[in-house]
């Protein structure tokens, strides 16, 4: 009796194209350049909802009511204290860190003090610790930026937003209406996308049944990489670079002559504007009005214009999100953590999700190495 053959393998560098799995949460349309949460396009919902909405929206699949977005931003407020051994922490790491570095870490730590039932069948547990996780991540960033320039920790309120309670960590004192709108349509608007990096390495630690800090620890190390999270950091350090809008045409020919990478133009997904780009264009354009310091967004316009012309490209979100960040006097290297920060909604979601239906992830890989029939050749010969 013959042996039943293998089934042919199917490969995907980069699993591109390939459906991993399915969810409620998010879509990203990239033929078409839309990002859907829950049904709704990200256009309807950016300026119109908060970021705790776009959370309660991406984990209970409904915008909430009056009631229970009152309730959900009293639990978010409640689950905002750290551990004191992680502050200490904090305190102590080195100065010059990473922030991604020190989150992670920081993450990680959480766990320590939370180390009990794990795994999927948990649930109320769980939701509770996604509405903790969400509630300190944006403690653990500022702190560790106010720590390492030797400035007080401010302590924790309850009487602001999500949004708002990030700026006022950061600068000890509260943000105007202004700048916090900004940021918080900013959370919304990184909130969730889809089968991203990060969120696919979160689930496919999730898959394993380990814990939610684990998840979250891998979402965050994938965030980290330049390819993805770390985009918007060097789109800054671009402009910076550049120096000047006459500047800008010779610096993008060099680049491409050099086949070098522009920063925040193109799309993995997206072969069309990301549709998150031009809510984040708006704001960097009244923004830098606002400053008086307008060559940044006039930069970032003729960057644009060019890849659109010769390279058929289009500005991602990073693009102009950098800009937003560096007009509200964020620090550079806290770009990609204000990102994790927003995007713990979606990380969370997608982990609670994945364990609503779980499958643990094991995917093949093709061999490529040497063909099978090699001889161990004793020691004394080789």
């Amino acid at each position: 009796m013959s042996a039943t053959p293998s089934p042919a393998k199917i490969v995907a560098k980069g699993l591109e194209g390939v459906v991993a799995t399915g969810t409620a949460l998010s879509d990203v349309l990239g033929l078409e350049g839309k990002l859907i949460y829950r049904g709704y396009d990200i256009d309807e919902l950016a300026g119109k909802i908060s970021f705790e909405e776009a959370a309660y929206l991406l984990w209970e699949g409904e915008l909430p009511k009056a009631k229970a977005l009152a309730e959900l931003k009293t639990a978010l407020a409640a689950e905002r204290d750290v551990p004191t051994e992680v502050v200490d922490y904090i305190l102590r790491a080195p100065k010059d860190a990473g922030p991604m570095d020190i989150m992670r870490t920081c993450v990680s730590m959480l766990g320590l003090y939370d180390y009990g039932a794990i795994g999927a069948e948990h649930v109320g547990l769980n939701r509770h610790r996604q509405i903790s996780l969400t509630a300190k991540i944006g403690v653990i960033a500022a702190y560790f930026h106010r720590a390492r320039r030797g400035q007080s920790l401010p302590p924790i309120r309850r009487d602001l937003g999500e949004a708002a309670h990030f700026l006022y960590l950061l600068n000890g004192q509260e943000a105007g209406p202004e700048a916090v709108a900004t940021l918080d349509m900013a959370f919304v608007l990184h909130a969730d996308h889809g089968m991203n990096a990060s969120t696919f390495a979160a689930r496919v630690c999730a898959s394993t049944l380990t814990d939610i800090y684990s998840a979250i620890c891998a979402a965050i190390g994938t965030l980290k990489g330049p390819l993805h999270g770390g985009a918007n950091e060097g789109v800054i350090h671009m402009l910076q670079q550049i120096g000047s809008l006459e500047k800008v045409d010779g610096w993008v020919k060099e680049q491409m002559n050099q086949k070098k990478k522009i920063m925040g133009i193109g799309h993995r997904v997206y072969k069309v504007l990301d549709p998150r780009a031009p809510h984040l264009k708006r704001m960097a354009e009244k923004l830098t009005a606002e400053l008086g310091e307008p060559k940044w967004i006039q930069m970032s316009e003729r960057i644009a214009q060019i890849m659109r012309t010769e390279k058929k490209l289009e500005a991602n979100v990073d693009f102009y999100s950098a800009t937003v960040y560096y007009s509200l006097g964020l620090p550079t290297d806290l770009f990609t953590p204000i990102f994790a920060v927003a995007r713990m909604a979606g990380w969370t979601g997608h982990v609670l999700e994945q364990w609503s239906d779980n499958r643990l992830f094991r995917p093949d890989s093709e061999y490529v190495g040497p063909a099978l029939g090699r001889k161990v050749v004793p020691l004394s010969q080789r």
